[in-house]
């Protein structure tokens, strides 16, 4: 039935880790409701607009890392392209800066 999609380890951890901000920020939500604010993004925004932007800017982190895995492999001379672990990890702190700062 899934086949169809490579389900490496760092796209399962990725998934995962989404699913648990989304189930982690609903809880939080409940909890405490949010308050809108303005961070270092040029609008005001609550939690949950801080998630979104933060989970699109991290998907295109990693299309953009995926695209220039080669590019980075020829400037640091490396044998093979870098592991997709690095991509998420920038993804991860672009994501918690973005929860935190923005």
């Amino acid at each position: 039935m899934m086949e169809w999609m490579a389900w490496s380890p760092p796209v399962a951890v990725f998934f995962i880790c989404v699913f648990l901000l989304l189930a982690g920020m609903t809880y939080f939500e409940i909890r405490s409701p949010t308050v809108a604010r303005k961070g270092f993004l040029p609008i005001v925004t609550t939690r949950g607009d801080r998630l979104f932007i933060g989970l699109l800017g991290a998907a295109y982190i990693h299309l953009i890392y995926l695209g220039l895995a080669g590019v980075i492999a020829q400037w640091l001379s490396l044998n093979e392209d870098p592991t997709i672990w690095w991509g998420t990890a920038i993804s991860f702190v672009w994501l918690a800066v973005v929860l935190r700062k923005g």
